[in-house]
């Protein structure tokens, strides 16, 4: 049963025809921070749970991440008008995710209901990012992760990570109170979305910056284990596999995956049982934008 739910995904927002940054926006915002569960017990088993796992491995750092919690989707009312979406952002820090979507009491954290918001308002859920990298002989990029990695060692997945709040200034809520300041962080966090898969890829892969398509958004997966939310992008890289192989052996993290695999649609479809919840929703968005374009 565990093995099923960690296989297992949600797809909350699907934009098969694929998004530009500038039909994403961010709303940043402290109303959208997780919420203090009812439960003291719970609450305190946070710390707990953090500080043992502290103890274990002294280089844990508790870096702050964005929370997700929900969208506004426009489909836009005319062919003129494109589609945008719009992320509802909070803040949280790794601390908290370890002590409440990766505890073992995972499950006691959430409130029975339909609505995703609600049902996940007291977990950590960071936002993660993926990204579904086609090379120019139209090969997908996937990693095997390292055994020494925390969740899911030996796994398969889209190269990724997260958008990080530091990289664009945040620290907490304090400071952007006022309309200006809301709406030039938002366009900062915005940008940090399509800035950071970027990065990920090119420090995950070794492929230069200047290889890479300015990616588009295909949506958000989240896998039933841990409800743990990520975000996933389409990147083109004009390199052909064989280059890419080469940059990858000396590519700055990689220690975090053992083996990089350039692979067709048929090899994704039967690695996807080795692989993570979040990413086989990250490939199910990439088969619907896939079936959309040839659709089209």
């Amino acid at each position: 049963m565990e093995e099923k739910i960690g296989h297992g995904f949600k797809l909350l927002i699907s934009c098969p025809s694929g998004l530009s940054p500038s039909q994403v926006s961010v709303v940043f915002d402290e109303a959208y921070d997780r919420i203090t569960h009812p439960d003291p017990t719970l609450e305190l088993s946070i710390s707990e749970i953090w500080d043992a796992r502290v103890q274990q491995s002294s280089s844990l750092y508790n870096g702050t991440k964005f929370r997700y919690s929900g969208y506004n989707f426009d489909v836009g009312n005319n062919s003129k008008q494109q589609p945008h979406v719009s992320l509802h952002l909070g803040l949280t820090d790794y601390r908290t995710f370890v002590g409440t979507n990766l505890s073992p009491m995972w499950e006691r954290f959430l409130v029975s209901s339909e609505d995703d918001c609600i049902q996940c308002q007291h977990t950590s859920s960071p936002l993660g990012n993926g990204a579904v990298v086609e090379t120019s002989d139209k090969r997908i990029l996937v990693l095997q992760r390292s055994n020494k990695v925390g969740e899911f060692p030996g796994y398969f997945v889209f190269p990724g990570g997260h958008p990080e709040p530091q990289e664009v200034g945040i620290i907490s809520h304090e400071g952007f109170e006022e309309l200006n300041q809301c709406h030039t962080i938002n366009s900062k966090v915005s940008q940090e979305m399509f800035d950071s898969i970027v990065r990920e890829v090119v420090e995950e892969i070794g492929a230069p910056a200047d290889s890479l398509s300015s990616p588009i958004f295909i949506g958000v997966s989240r896998r039933v284990l841990n409800v743990r939310p990520t975000a996933f992008f389409f990147i083109k890289c004009n390199l052909q596999s064989d280059e890419i192989q080469q940059l990858y052996s000396s590519a700055q993290d990689g220690f975090e995956s053992t083996k990089l695999y350039t692979v067709s649609m048929n090899d994704l479809e039967n690695m996807a049982s080795k692989m993570p919840g979040c990413h086989r929703g990250g490939l199910a968005l990439y088969k619907l934008m896939v079936q959309g374009t040839s659709n089209g």
